[in-house]
């Protein structure tokens, strides 16, 4: 399948012509740091490991690859790959054995309790970065499931995991903790840091609560399978689908501490408008990809109590087509501040203004392209400058 995909991929680029911006200048003499910048993908991603990747880039898409755009400019970027549809866990496993050129440990504990392999794949010798410690900290920048992955994994790096300490005497380092300050900044990036009604409505699709029309049981489907089940026998809870529903997001969140040395950033999306009548519909000013065209205004009207009791009110109405942007600007358990740049703080979430445009929008836009790289370019800057 990955190669029927690659294979396409390869025709669509040679058909559409890689965008040719004009060189920004930088003044890179501004800087105050210039640390290692990890961009981390979001469900049913690729990274620079994957094959796919150098055919279609996932940060760019059709606009060409961003990444190499940033290193051009001074910066040092790359791109992670993690498991397309696996759980918040086993991402942030994933990315710190590329990050430190290790095989990925995912813990005997819950290796045992969500019944799959306790080791993945070997990085030894192709470790994604060229150092990483306290003296060579990176940011972190995570869009879609990617933001709930670099949350979990700041979590692991910064505390550990007592249980899996005491399961193997062999575990991962990552699990020792104490190495929060090797991280400098996150930032989430359309993240649906509380969980998403996308998959609240693909719920009551499948238990027939709310019937869907023809695309959204076609969009349902299709998100469905992104973040669902390996079905390599591992329970239905080590997935993403999982971890995005909201009661099961605000539960992991419980167990995810803001590090006081750590600056958080994050850009919520939105291509909705209110419609007269209280819920949000698509915004006919913004380019929307096909694929997020039949949730938006399903996710626009939608209020209720998820089977957790938390109340799903008027403020998850605007949404980018697949996340809330209610959920984007931070976790609902953790301090937060409109983003002032006179004013950024680390130890709270700095909410940047919201970005018009769909979930896609962040990547450079599937079919559509949007040229996103003077975003990134001043996002880079600003957080070099601090």
């Amino acid at each position: 399948m990955q190669s029927i995909i690659s294979v396409f991929m390869a025709i669509i680029m040679f058909l559409v012509p890689t965008a040719n911006l004009p060189k920004a200048e930088i003044d890179t003499d501004a800087w105050n740091t210039n640390y290692t910048c990890v961009f981390v993908h979001g469900l049913a991603g690729w990274g620079s490991y994957d094959v796919q990747y150098g055919l279609m880039p996932y940060w760019g898409m059709f606009g060409g690859d961003m990444i190499r755009y940033f290193n051009a400019r001074g910066f040092d970027c790359h791109a992670a790959s993690v498991d397309p549809g696996g759980s918040a866990w086993d991402r942030a496993c994933e990315l710190y054995a590329q990050l430190t050129g290790t095989r990925v440990d995912y813990g005997a504990a819950h290796a045992e309790r969500c019944k799959h392999a306790r080791f993945g794949k070997d990085y030894t010798g192709r470790a994604l970065i060229d150092a990483f410690s306290a003296e060579h900290k990176i940011n972190l920048f995570g869009h879609s499931f990617g933001g709930a992955t670099i949350l979990m994994f700041a979590e692991l790096m910064a505390n550990g995991s007592r249980e899996e300490q005491a399961a193997a005497a062999d575990a991962s380092s990552l699990f020792a903790g104490g190495k929060g300050d090797w991280i400098y900044s996150i930032t989430a990036l359309s993240a649906p840091m509380n969980g998403t009604t996308a998959y609240t409505l693909r719920h009551e699709f499948q238990d027939g609560t709310t019937k869907p029309t023809l695309m959204q049981d076609l969009t349902s489907r299709m998100i469905g399978i992104a973040g669902g089940n390996k079905n390599d026998g591992r329970i239905d809870e080590d997935s993403a689908e999982y971890d995005m529903t909201i009661d099961n997001a605000l539960a992991m969140l419980d167990g995810i501490e803001t590090q006081a040395h750590i600056y958080y950033f994050s850009v919520p999306c939105c291509c909705t408008m209110d419609d007269g009548n209280g819920n949000q519909v698509r915004d006919p000013s913004v380019k929307v990809e096909p694929l997020v065209l039949s949730t938006i205004d399903a996710m626009g009207c939608y209020t209720g109590v998820t089977p957790g009791g938390y109340v799903i009110d008027d403020r998850w109405k605007a949404n980018d087509g697949l996340v809330n942007t209610f959920s984007a600007r931070a976790p609902l358990n953790a301090p937060q501040q409109e983003y002032d740049s006179a004013n950024v703080q680390p130890g709270i979430w700095n909410v940047m203004p919201t970005y018009r445009g769909d979930h896609q929008a962040l990547m450079g836009d599937l079919i559509h392209i949007n040229y996103i790289r003077p975003f990134y370019l001043d996002l880079l800057v600003m957080i070099n400058s601090l």
